[in-house]
């Protein structure tokens, strides 16, 4: 079969309170803070970073095109790093982040990687990596 997707553009975590995970994602990783108004009008939330964002929303969001059943801390998502993962490592040790593992080997889309693991507010476990030789 042909393949009929290219990439991932964002994923949607359930969160408990979108500003203390703003707030987070801000001060861990850089990420930028993003407000929009959805189809129907709401204020809906999101991270940015590249060309991707996570979009934020909590349970009392109504849309008719959320999880069927949305989890407080169910994410488990990588991302790759834009700067050496050591320095990934002294920003979170910095800012009182613990590491729930790592550095350590995984594997991901396109070879070997360099992995650190930690959890956000709602419990969500945030893998961050570099590809071997990067």
């Amino acid at each position: 079969m042909k393949l009929l997707v290219d990439r991932v553009d964002h994923f949607v975590l359930t969160v408990a309170d979108i500003e203390a995970t703003t707030g987070f994602y801000e001060r861990a990783l850089g990420l930028k803070r993003e407000t929009f108004r959805g189809p129907d009008g709401q204020q809906r939330y999101a991270l940015t970073f590249g060309r991707q964002k996570i979009n934020l929303q909590d349970r009392g969001t109504v849309t008719p095109t959320k999880a069927a059943r949305p989890t407080f801390g169910s994410g488990d998502f990588c991302l790759i790093a834009a700067v050496p993962l050591d320095e990934v490592i002294a920003h979170l040790r910095a800012q009182d982040i613990a590491l729930e593992a790592g550095p350590v080997p995984r594997t991901g889309a396109l070879g070997k990687l360099r992995s650190i693991y930690f959890r956000d507010p709602d419990g969500n476990l945030v893998e961050v990596a570099e590809y071997a030789g990067s």
